[in-house]
């Protein structure tokens, strides 16, 4: 299938171009016509504070957007708020913004029902907008035409800031510059390591039209879903990084096949039907590894999971389809490398100096021939340092990001500060609990409602409560709790739990109520232990998956534990980095953080997919390497010495590219955008260096013959996959024959006579 997509593709390139220029026209114009849209809301089926949102909106029905503010503040040095002037220019602001297209109600603190938005200094206030959209459909534009219409308080001097998701709208983070600066560093690997503009611009061809399609296609999703902003940037990271190591592995093998003088159209055909498939057995185990996190029974975790797998996707596709047609359209200006001592084919392009890959791999085979001929050592020394870095893993807990974490300047930061200072830091998440009673209750003044309103004053960490507010039935009451800490405090989640667990139910056990705690710090908090709870299960089914999926591949149960555990360690040291830089605070200020950040629940779990799948491309390749040469020869030490050797450059150069697009995203204001980047980029770099530099070559070489060992019983059970397609080889390099002298001409192959495999 492989073989026949890419001779169909490599010989109608202009075809297979125009219906990918096609599809990025379709997918542009309706960004254009539609948007690209994010949301940053948080829901938890089956959850209390879930449950709490659900009776609060059929029982006090409100704007869609719910209550957004637009800060006022003028300062200690400023006119009061109060003031005749600034009142006027207030108002007039508040019936602008009313005429704002989407605004369906705006409060002003000069009305009985926005008294609470006045501080006691009379410096800061605070309008609260209600819109009939929700918060993913806020735009840029609508926000900064609801600050452009306080024009008149702010030539009163007043300095007028949205928040809530009126500030999220605006500051939306923009990561083009790191995407143009993975990509300069992709070039300057690639074209040192091929030394042929062409060679080294085709795979970031390949990697950004997959960008360009992914991105598109994750912000249209987000209109049926909420797709958080964190998402799309993952998906680009993600996306760009796979699109350029797939179409590199791809090239790689197109210029072996171009150096034995195989035609182009053929070649590039043979290359997707080998390192193609690989890759696209690659990437089905990354989609695989992140279609577990549906076990999570969350939608922010499903939303999170499908961005990346979107791109992996796309550069799937990409490879598969776009690529041959280019590498077949192209070949004059690709090169083509052949091994040392070929004699270059007649009619093919002049292939480069035959000694030019030569002592990479010399350098690669000397590091496999040292760790191999002392595995313990080696071993021991390796697993050391991965259980040193995972250390700091162990302290690693769940946390919660506020707008008091954005990048200082940052609209969200700016009102949130400004409310902290006026207001007290609780007022940037408000608690909401509701109470369902079982008789109608006559007023707030009913037993049963001031008993809750007395005890929720009374806990500790609660800095004001709202009077109780009613249905016209009087059977749903609300109360709005303003927490002492501010949303991300850590003692905001314990108060969280104080309410739940001892406050309400002694308050609420003689009225048989059933009383809901809300608001986006309850949610976060119920999110995070929600994914506590489904870690284990989720962990399990990506290891279980991803060993089947390398088990089927090599057909090694002790290969596939390897790989398992010592993925497993890997991601373990990424966390301890994790916890170090964002938990602990070290080094925070070389990344652009103030200092140590809460890491919330969802990052650690997504890492785990995404490196548990990123970490078949390399044992992917790398152990097919192995493979080859251990069946062509039964010696399994000299087989691990020769495949590390003959793929250590190309995997190193993946692993540069890889690390190199992570790490750009450093350079995001977004804190969970660095965690991501810090965290893949480690991992990425451990994996290539410690895992596969010493851990895998010592186990396979200490394992010997026993690592291949399959139990017949599972050997007629497992499926045939041939993920590097052997059989579409050359003779002269298919493990397992020995070639016979050609008859024919360039790219004609013969018969063969197989040699024993084991």
């Amino acid at each position: 299938m492989f073989l026949t997509m890419g001779r169909w593709c490599a010989r109608r390139p202009r075809r297979v171009i125009g219906a990918w220029l096609l599809l990025l026209l379709v997918l542009g114009g309706a960004v254009m016509a539609y948007g690209r849209v994010t949301s940053e809301a948080v829901t938890i089926p089956g959850s209390d504070s879930q449950a709490a949102l659900d009776t609060a909106a059929a029982a006090f029905p409100g704007p869609a957007s719910g209550n957004q503010p637009l800060v006022l503040r003028t300062g200690p040095g400023g006119p009061v708020l109060t003031g005749d002037s600034t009142r006027e220019a207030v108002e007039r602001s508040a019936r602008a913004i009313a005429e704002v297209p989407h605004v369906v109600s705006v409060t002003s603190p000069y009305e009985r029902a926005g008294a609470a938005a006045m501080s006691r200094d009379r410096h800061t206030a605070y309008l609260t907008v209600g819109l009939d959209v929700t918060g993913r459909d806020i735009t840029p534009e609508l926000s900064q035409r609801i600050t452009d219409a306080a024009g008149p308080a702010e030539a009163a001097g007043i300095e007028v800031t949205p928040g809530g998701d009126l500030a999220a709208a605006v500051d939306r983070p923009d990561t083009g510059h790191s995407e143009l600066i993975g990509l300069a560093a992709a070039a300057v690997i690639l074209f040192v390591g091929f030394r042929k503009a062409a060679a080294a611009g085709l795979p970031l061809v390949i990697g950004v039209t997959g960008l360009v399609a992914s991105l598109a296609a994750v912000g249209l999703a987000g209109h049926l879903m909420d797709m958080p902003s964190s998402g799309t940037t993952i998906a680009a990271m993600i996306g760009l990084g796979v699109g350029i190591d797939y179409t590199l592995f791809c090239l790689t093998r197109f210029r072996e096949f171009r150096g034995r003088g195989v035609p182009a159209a053929e070649a590039a055909a043979l290359a997707t039907a080998t390192a193609g498939k690989a890759s696209a057995f690659a990437g089905c185990a990354v989609i695989a590894a992140l279609a577990g996190l549906a076990l999570g029974g969350l939608p922010l975790l499903r939303a999170l999971a499908l961005a990346p797998a979107v791109a992996v996707l796309v550069a799937v596709a990409a490879t598969l389809t776009l690529l041959p047609a280019l590498l077949s359209l192209l070949a004059r200006f690709l090169g083509a490398a052949r091994e040392e001592g070929a004699a270059a084919p007649a009619g093919t392009d002049a292939p480069e100096p035959a000694g030019k890959d030569a002592p990479a791999g010399r350098g690669w085979q000397r590091i496999a021939e040292r760790v191999t001929a002392r595995p313990w050592r080696h071993l021991l020394a390796g697993l050391a340092l991965l259980l040193l870095l995972a250390a700091p893993a162990t302290q690693l807990s769940f946390g919660q990001l506020d707008a008091g974490d954005k990048p200082a300047g940052s609209a969200s930061r700016t009102s949130y500060e400004q409310l902290s200072d006026a207001f007290g830091p609780g007022v940037n998440g408000p608690l909401q609990v509701t109470d369902t009673l079982a008789a109608p209750a006559a007023g707030p003044q009913d037993a049963r409602v001031a008993k809750v309103s007395t005890a929720l004053a009374a806990t500790p960490g609660v800095a004001s409560v709202s009077p109780p507010q009613l249905t016209a039935d009087g059977r749903t009451v609300r109360w709005q709790v303003t927490p002492a800490t501010g949303p991300g405090d850590p003692a905001t989640a314990r108060l969280v739990d104080t309410l739940r667990g001892d406050t309400l139910p002694a308050a609420t056990a003689d009225g048989a109520g059933t009383a809901h705690v809300g608001g986006a710090a309850a949610a976060v908090t119920d999110l995070n232990d929600r994914l506590a709870d489904r870690l284990p299960a989720v962990i399990g089914t990506v290891v279980l998956v991803a060993g089947l999926l390398l088990l089927a591949a090599f057909r090694s149960p002790l290969l596939a534990l390897k790989a398992a555990v010592l993925n497993l360690l890997s991601v373990a040291a990424a966390y301890g980095v994790l916890t170090a830089v964002f938990q602990w605070g070290w080094g925070a200020q070389l990344i652009g953080l103030e200092g140590p950040v809460p890491v919330p629940g969802y990052v650690p779990l997504l890492m785990f997919a995404v490196l548990f799948g990123l970490s078949m491309d390399y044992e992917v390749f790398l152990l097919t390497s192995v493979r080859e040469k251990w069946l062509a020869s039964g010696d399994s030490r000299q087989a691990v010495v020769a495949g590390l050797a003959s793929t250590g450059r190309i995997i190193t150069s993946a692993a540069l590219i890889m690390v190199s697009v992570f790490l750009a995203y450093l350079l995001s204001d977004d804190p969970v955008v660095k965690m991501f980047g810090t965290g893949l980029a480690a991992a990425v770099a451990l994996d290539v260096t410690v895992v596969r530099g010493l851990l895998v070559p010592t186990t396979m070489a200490l394992l010997g013959d026993r690592g291949w060992w399959l139990p017949r019983r599972l050997d007629r059970i497992l499926p045939e996959l041939d993920i590097e397609g052997s059989a579409h080889t050359l003779p002269a390099e298919r493990p397992g024959t020995v070639a016979a002298p050609a008859a024919g001409g360039p790219g004609e192959t013969t018969a063969t006579s197989p040699l024993p495999t084991r």
